[in-house]
């Protein structure tokens, strides 16, 4: 099916790695010229050197969307790139509980996810309007559904995401503008494998059946975008200990099980949002407005 997308320009923000990459050379393969945005120059370089191998333009730009100035000039550098697509992937996790978790950390949590995105948006929103075309993407988590109680302030700021991106459908009524959101389930990706590295070393002992059930609500809230803009490790193990592999068979069903019970019985793949986000990105989705599109292998239920 031809999305209609070749000739739009679209930055992806977090695009340096890990979901964000899988989205911009997704969006390239339709003919989208991307602006790829990251904080380590080598990273970025990189993935707009294989976008552009798909017969489209691709520049970078740096920074770190946290920074005073930084998410308004991204954002500008867009404006004049030429993007009538924002995708606003960019966005750290951490994991606290309502025990642990302090006043700075649910502030870093709202400046990380939701700032950044309020400030690119608020930026970039004047052009799109006066082009009286555009779209507006956002990524949420499957944690605004189902809050995950070690991760307590990322539930939290992905919830306001979610909510903000419907507001801000209402609010472009009429001008050729859409907002929609993608909610990830538990994807595989290199931040992910360091989750599960940090959690088996940490770990003491075999947890009891509690602490498995637990773990289990807790690991489905990850969406795990690769914001450290590095990869690599030897991926997430089993309570056995043993690896999992990068396609579906016994190791990976049974980290499903065990951490990520859903109806598809596998992780997702980076892929699986990129095309999501890619449809809604489309000329095609021009009816769909507001959403809230769960990409998650079912474990949120409905509605």
């Amino acid at each position: 099916m031809d999305l209609r997308l070749a000739g739009h320009g679209a930055l992806v923000t977090g695009s340096s790695s890990g979901i964000g990459t899988a989205i911009a050379e997704t969006l390239a393969g339709e003919g989208c010229d991307i602006l790829v945005h990251g904080r380590n120059a080598a990273a970025a370089a990189a993935v707009a050197e294989r976008v552009t191998l798909r017969g489209v333009r691709s520049e970078v730009v740096l920074g770190d969307l946290t920074e005073p100035g930084v998410a308004e000039q991204v954002a500008l550098t867009a404006r004049d790139f030429g993007a009538r697509i924002l995708v606003n992937n960019a966005g750290p996790f951490a994991e606290h509980d309502w025990d642990s978790a302090r006043p700075a950390d649910w502030r870093a949590a709202f400046e990380g996810n939701v700032l950044p995105t309020v400030r690119v948006t608020q930026t970039l929103l004047p052009s799109l309007r006066a082009h009286g075309w555009g779209r507006v993407i956002t990524i949420g988590s499957r944690a605004v559904r189902t809050p995950l109680p070690r991760m307590v302030t990322y539930s939290a700021a992905k919830a306001a995401v979610v909510n903000m991106t419907t507001s801000l459908a209402r609010h472009l009524a009429g001008t050729g503008v859409t907002a929609n959101c993608v909610s990830p389930g538990v994807i595989s990706t290199p931040s992910l494998h360091r989750m599960f590295e940090e959690r088996a070393a940490a770990a003491d002992g075999p947890a009891d059946e509690a602490d498995e059930a637990d773990e289990a609500d807790e690991m489905g809230v990850t969406d795990a975008r690769d914001v450290t803009e590095s990869g690599g490790g030897r991926g997430p193990v089993t309570r056995s200990g043993a690896p999992v592999r990068s396609g579906p068979g016994p190791v990976e069903a049974e980290l499903v099980a065990a951490y990520a019970p859903n109806p598809t019985g596998r992780l997702g793949r980076p892929q699986d949002i990129a095309v999501a986000v890619a449809y809604l990105a489309s000329p095609l989705a021009g009816y769909v407005n507001g959403i809230e599109l769960r990409v998650d292998g079912g474990i949120t239920g409905t509605p």
